[in-house]
């Protein structure tokens, strides 16, 4: 069954903010391969405490970082 799935939007804000990955990574106290996993979504399991610390380095809400992408029930 279908549900839908999350979409970070991570790389879209870092490129809007023109923010490299290095200095998220920096801003935000994370590995740059973690911040990488993100950017590319390739994380299996959302870290709440990784998303807040994405928030607080990009200033922006979790509303802004993720969506959530319904199933196509065609």
């Amino acid at each position: 069954m279908n549900f839908g799935e999350i979409r970070i939007k991570l790389e879209d804000i870092r490129k809007a903010q023109n923010i490299s990955i290095n200095k998220l990574a920096f801003r935000a106290e994370l590995q740059r391969s973690q911040v990488r996993s993100y950017c590319n979504n390739t994380v299996q399991r959302l870290d709440t405490a990784v998303l807040a610390r994405l928030c607080y380095a990009l200033d922006c809400k979790i509303t802004d970082l993720i969506e959530y992408i319904p199933p196509n029930n065609e």
